[in-house]
């Protein structure tokens, strides 16, 4: 996320005020050249920025995998529970991935829920 919050900054005036440009009894003005802490402000994350740069990566993502799925063509021998079969090595891979992904969103989904009736109890008796 480096590249998401870099900083702008306003160039800083070339000529500085020295003490010998301000008339004797005058109070010397304010430095006209500032911290760079005071010239920098961070450039705001928006939604668009962060959904340009997840649309790189599912972009990246999803290059690198139909290169993997175009090299792992060789027929493969499967058995699950009984049951054989053969299919391409990237389409057994897909599979288990696929059913990884479905198990950890099924266990993440009960795990939230749990936390949420949690909070809300707690909520409800600290009332």
């Amino acid at each position: 996320m480096g590249i998401l919050h870099r900083f702008r900054t306003k160039s800083a005036p070339s000529a500085e005020t020295t003490e010998a440009d301000v008339p004797q009894g005058e109070s010397s003005p304010t430095p006209a050249v500032r911290s760079s802490a005071e010239n920098s402000r961070p450039v705001p994350v928006t939604r668009t920025s962060v959904a340009w740069a997840g649309v790189w990566a599912a972009a990246l993502v999803s290059v690198a995998f139909i290169v993997f799925m175009l090299q792992n063509t060789t027929v493969t021998q499967v058995s699950f529970l009984g049951l054989h079969g053969t299919l391409p090595l990237a389409v057994a891979m897909l599979i288990a991935m696929i059913s990884g992904i479905l198990l950890t969103l099924v266990l993440g989904t009960a795990r939230i829920t749990q936390l949420r009736r949690l909070a809300s109890r707690r909520r409800r008796q600290n009332r």
